[in-house]
């Protein structure tokens, strides 16, 4: 920290210096991100929402109700009437909520300690963080032939100490979606809680089935699922950090709950103190905007795009992973290989993502990313080949 005072001015053109080396969305050049550029509208909300702390609702009663609003609006959107959850960072924090939710009910009810959770090896790595952070052990289940998580694994894998089983709606790797209504079942056959991890495919799968696409049921239509994550700063175009956790029952909050006297309210389950209301006002703001009918235009749109680019792939020779469900398009080059792919797409500036497992090339088809940067892309592709 300088020892006077810095103009406003230097301060601004210095930060102006710094932006200018990141990636702008815009461009329509980053490939990988499953982020957006957030719509301006909700741009405008979040900034009248800047001194707002949820994290001290007695003072913020109308932010508060906001949030309520809200978590009831995802939670319909879910099947569920009665609604119970907060906006929060995003998937992360949502998907470390569900886990300690998880953790501490069946060490309450059922006097589980050091659990277990069985998840796919197509979990998103937060719930690495939340195993270490809860001291919980990941128990993997295997994926079948289509790269999804297998029933029969989780089935093998359920002991005296499983805490929770989690399913994937919309894999970060392939945008795949776990068969969630086997999954219930077998949770609830063993009494054991179930999270679904819909950060991605969350804002969308409703919109989708909308128009006719198929999808197995993967909410809380399906008895089985006590919470959900899903991130309105992806589809949903809230700006970031905006993330979203749902609860079926209101006790799974209570499990968590810590006491906090000297705020206004004298309980708290969140794992953030402190609580930034901009970005729950602006989730309201732009799912009021866009309505069902806004954002059934908006999955149209995605899906027409990634329907486009994976045939224009096929025509070219590339080979996909798998037939994408979601807006993501994972391939490979049949000869070359995927880490030299990425090289040669980075050369020609595109910011490219590999996957993992199996490892490949994926394309995000998110909002920012329209079809001339596709033919831009294919026509690159095309080169490289």
């Amino acid at each position: 920290m300088e020892e006077k005072p810095v103009d406003k001015e230097l301060i601004l053109k210095e930060l102006a210096n710094f932006q200018s080396q990141d990636c702008k969305y815009s461009e329509g050049r980053i490939l990988g991100s499953m982020c957006t550029e957030a719509h301006p509208f909700a741009k405008e909300v979040f900034c009248k929402f800047l001194d707002s702390n949820l994290g001290d609702p007695g003072l913020f009663k109308g932010t508060k109700s906001i949030e309520d609003k809200v978590i009831n609006s995802i939670g319909k959107m879910f099947s569920l009437d009665n609604a119970y959850g907060n906006i929060v960072t995003g998937g992360t924090e949502a998907n470390i909520m569900a886990i300690r939710a998880a953790r501490n009910h069946a060490k309450k009810y059922k006097n589980i300690s050091n659990g277990e959770i069985i998840l796919p090896r197509s979990a998103h790595f937060s719930f690495k963080k939340a195993a270490d952070m809860l001291n919980l052990k990941i128990v993997e289940a295997n994926l079948d032939d289509n790269f999804k998580i297998d029933v029969n694994s989780v089935e093998e894998k359920i002991s005296d100490k499983t805490v929770a089983i989690v399913g994937i709606a919309g894999t970060t790797e392939l945008g795949l979606i776990d068969p969630i209504d086997k999954l219930s079942d077998i949770a609830l056959e063993n009494n054991i809680y179930l999270h679904v991890d819909a950060a991605f495919g969350g804002f969308s799968i409703p919109f989708l089935k909308r128009l006719g696409y198929k999808f197995p049921d993967f909410d809380f239509s399906l008895p089985g699922v006590c919470s959900m994550t899903v991130d309105p700063h992806k589809m949903g175009l809230a700006p970031i950090p905006a993330g979203g956790i749902i609860f079926r029952k209101e006790e799974y909050l209570d499990v968590m709950a810590i006491n906090s006297p000297y705020l206004t309210v004298k309980k708290q389950s969140t794992i953030v103190g402190t609580r930034l209301g901009a970005s729950t006002a602006a989730t309201y703001a732009i799912m009021k905007y866009f309505g069902k009918e806004g954002y059934t235009k908006i999955a149209r749109n995605l899906m027409d795009n990634t329907i486009f680019f994976k045939e224009e792939l096929k025509k070219l020779g590339y080979k996909l992973i798998v037939e994408p469900e979601l807006n993501l398009v994972s391939f490979n080059h049949p000869d070359m290989d995927t880490k030299q792919l990425a090289n040669e797409l980075e050369s020609r500036n595109w910011r490219v993502s590999t996957s993992s497992c199996p490892v490949a090339i994926r394309v995000v088809l998110m909002n920012h990313i329209k079809k001339e940067h596709l033919k831009e892309l294919l026509k690159d592709l095309k080169e490289i080949y």
